[in-house]
């Protein structure tokens, strides 16, 4: 069974690909969520963000579901 950090791992690369498949980048997100980007960029980095996080951006670059 996979520990926390791998699930903490999967869930940032989960993010950061979507990221990617949309053309937005870190900073842009920082924008449409109200951060700043060294924070976002330290959150997916380190992958310790909760799910909520990761459902706000999702919704803020138009995804309403991802595949794993």
């Amino acid at each position: 069974m996979p520990d926390q950090s791998d699930w903490e791992a999967k869930a940032a690369n989960i993010l950061k690909a979507e990221l990617k498949r949309q053309g937005v980048t870190y900073a842009q997100l920082a924008e449409k969520i109200g951060d700043k980007e060294p924070n976002v960029r330290n959150k997916l980095s380190r992958g310790k963000f909760s799910a909520a996080y990761m459902l706000q951006c999702m919704e803020s670059i138009g995804l309403s579901e991802i595949r794993l």
